[in-house]
């Protein structure tokens, strides 16, 4: 598994979201200035983000993007994952994906199994709130 720029990106929008909060909404412009994030690549961020609801966003004068929820309420997994597609370290494990032919007799499929379930239990228990300053 290797993380992409958009899922790292994904967690520093976050981060500067939950450490400027008390601002209300946040205008992309200052988000990208502060991250040295292009705009253009932030709004597609964004878009994921505020379509599946993890953030609130308002366009116009006065407007910008805001968390919906306290820091602490959203895992790195879940944002990871939304942004990824997926955390599995092999095909076989990733959800929808086709059954392996091998797998009965896969040797190796139990330490790929565990390896998922630390990946994704760690990312579980690491909040936006753990990541701020």
């Amino acid at each position: 598994m290797i993380v992409s720029t958009r899922g790292r990106y994904a967690l520093r929008v976050m981060v500067d979201l939950a450490e400027n909060e008390k601002t209300g909404y946040i205008p992309l412009k200052d988000i990208s200035a502060r991250q040295n994030i292009s705009q253009k690549y932030l709004e597609a961020i964004m878009t994921i983000l505020s379509k599946h609801g993890f953030v609130d966003g308002v366009h116009g004068k006065g407007g910008g993007y805001k968390l919906n929820r306290k820091p602490e309420e959203y895992k790195v997994g879940d944002i990871l994952r939304l942004t990824e597609g997926t955390l599995a370290p092999v095909a076989c494990l990733v959800k929808g994906a086709e059954p392996c032919a091998k797998a009965e007799q896969c040797t190796t499929l139990p330490m790929w199994t565990k390896l998922d379930d630390m990946i994704n239990s760690y990312l579980d228990s690491v909040s936006i709130k753990d990541l701020m300053k």
